[in-house]
């Protein structure tokens, strides 16, 4: 099994949206497939946004990965967000999570990210073994949330 990561451009929007709509079905988030291609084409054409990488095995496209850059005082300076990490369920539990977490590790090194974050739902009992055992760790925090612009 080779996996591979793609950097994704304008060309991959209908892709990224498929792999966009099963993710967010899998937690029932809501998805508007026009703000949804909005905010793509928002990171794909500004790179101080962040990056967004495709997962392939081989030549196939498995999934996807959306590291997206901030900067916090908190953390000494540029921070980064592994915001969408989606893995096509027969390719899930492979290992392949793993290897996608590290390669972001790495692409946040190269981007002079100092801290990388996540969100996890609650429940995710998977997705929160596969960070923790990538060094991720917990807050006695909570992450809250206003949507200024919907």
């Amino acid at each position: 099994m080779q996996i591979n990561f793609q950097l994704s451009s304008i060309a991959h929007v209908n892709l990224l949206l498929s792999f966009m709509r099963q993710f967010y079905e899998i937690d029932h988030y809501p998805f508007d497939p026009k703000l949804a291609q909005a905010a793509l084409e928002g990171i794909l054409t500004d790179a101080s946004l962040g990056r967004v990488w495709i997962i392939t095995e081989g030549e196939a496209p498995i999934g996807y990965i959306v590291l997206t850059l901030g900067y916090s005082l908190q953390y000494r300076g540029r921070d980064g967000f592994i915001d969408e990490l989606y893995i096509e369920a027969s390719h899930r539990g492979k290992g392949i999570g793993s290897e996608a977490v590290k390669f972001v590790e790495e692409a946040s090194r190269e981007l002079g990210v100092n801290a990388l974050h996540l969100e996890v739902e609650r429940g995710n009992e998977g997705g929160r073994a596969l960070y923790s055992k990538n060094g991720f760790e917990g807050h006695d925090r909570y992450l809250m949330t206003k949507w200024i612009r919907k």
